[in-house]
């Protein structure tokens, strides 16, 4: 190879290299955490038969069904201007997120089974879960507020549950806090959709309250 065929070539690389560096590094979220012992079901309030579960995809806006974390700016001036993080994303779009945490969430706090394939049996009911994400608006460094309904239905009779909840929480501390408020909002509907799942698996009726406000003050 020619010395300047080589000299031109070294500089399109420190071109190529220098282009790549100056590109922020994506960063990747998950609501799928796990349970602190303590916000799992206690034993003695479980169903001794296994509870069947299948929660359906959830419903979002449309505007939020996508990877990238949507925000609004405190203190922008302009509460209609959203913003569209392409360098914070979840690690799937964020209604399959939602479904994620929420299954693996409701399974763990009742000792369900959400995989009903080649374990359940014709006989044994199984407890569909619609859950829908109405309204949500997340605030870098002030709050994630949300309205999440959900409705329960067991397969066999028709029994079931339609409640919902507007949830807030504090989210300080930049883009993290964020996430750390949609944590914390999908683990209290985790909570309330699993009393209501055991509630109903007992044959008692779920105890709902419509306008319950969920709201995490600091």
């Amino acid at each position: 190879m020619k010395p300047m065929t080589r000299g031109i070539l070294g500089m399109v690389g420190a071109l190529l290299a220098a282009g790549c560096a100056s590109v922020p590094d994506t960063r990747f979220y998950t609501l799928s955490v796990p349970s602190k012992p303590s916000e799992v079901t206690d034993a003695s309030q479980r169903s001794p038969a296994p509870i069947y579960i299948e929660v359906m995809p959830v419903n979002v806006p449309e505007r939020l069904a996508r990877p990238q974390l949507v925000v609004r700016s405190r203190g922008s001036g302009d509460e209609t201007q959203l913003f569209i993080l392409e360098q914070d994303r979840w690690s799937s779009h964020f209604n399959k997120e939602l479904r994620d945490a929420f299954t693996t969430g409701i399974a763990e706090q009742t000792g369900a089974v959400n995989d009903v394939r080649g374990v359940h049996k014709p006989d044994q009911p199984v407890y569909r879960i619609a859950i829908e994400l109405n309204e949500f608006d997340a605030i870098v460094g002030d709050r994630v507020q949300a309205r999440f309904g959900w409705a329960i239905t067991r397969s066999n009779d028709g029994r079931g549950a339609v409640c919902y909840a507007v949830i807030s929480e504090a989210a300080s501390g930049g883009i993290g806090g964020v996430v750390k408020g949609v944590q914390r909002a999908v683990s209290n509907v985790v909570a309330e959709v699993s009393k209501n799942l055991v509630e109903l698996e007992s044959g008692r009726a779920a105890t709902c309250v419509p306008q319950r406000k969920i709201d995490d003050v600091y």
